[in-house]
């Protein structure tokens, strides 16, 4: 499987958001060949299929950043409850990620707190002709203030290696579907 760094794809709500400074985004192609994986599918594979060492970066991040007041998420039996009835819509919650925008295609997910605002774009896209798909994962951070900048500083390299290793696990699980 190929995973390339790519943009926020033109067909995305998000495509015109001027606020965000930070924004990036990765893709890669499978098969469809029953046309049965959609954006809710791909939305619950987000939240269900990662590798366990990024539960550890999370659940170090949120021992360190409560004593600063910043959000933070549940416990991952929560979760579990939580993706039980998640449906990819409008005010939907998992953890941090609050859905905030959904259509056919996308899931835009994030979560505002004082110090940055992030915002994580599933889109998947149908290619012409094939029973293929590309499904590209975007993120797109807003900093509210210079704790905001300093708190992304560590958090960056981390991102670079989370983002692509997400698109993999979920990719790897359809296929195990099929």
């Amino acid at each position: 499987m190929k995973l390339n760094k790519s943009s926020l794809p033109k067909e995305s709500m998000f495509f015109s958001q001027r606020e965000f400074k930070f924004i990036d985004a990765f893709s890669t192609t499978f098969a469809d060949e029953n046309c049965e994986i959609d954006i809710q599918k791909i939305g619950k594979l987000f939240f269900s299929t990662g590798p366990k060492w990024i539960d550890s970066l999370f659940a170090l991040r949120n021992k360190i950043v409560k004593f600063f007041g910043l959000k933070v998420s549940n416990s991952i039996s929560e979760r579990g409850i939580q993706l039980k009835n998640f449906k990819c819509q409008e005010n939907d919650q998992i953890g941090l990620f609050k859905v905030f925008l959904s259509n056919e295609n996308e899931v835009v997910l994030g979560e505002n707190d004082k110090h940055l605002d992030f915002r994580v774009s599933l889109f998947l896209k149908n290619i012409e002709g094939k029973n293929n798909k590309e499904l590209t994962i975007s993120t797109l951070v807003r900093f509210n203030n210079l704790f905001g900048k300093l708190y992304f500083i560590p958090v960056k390299p981390f991102h670079s290696f989370i983002v692509p290793s997400m698109l993999k696990s979920i990719v790897q699980n359809l296929q195990k579907e099929v």
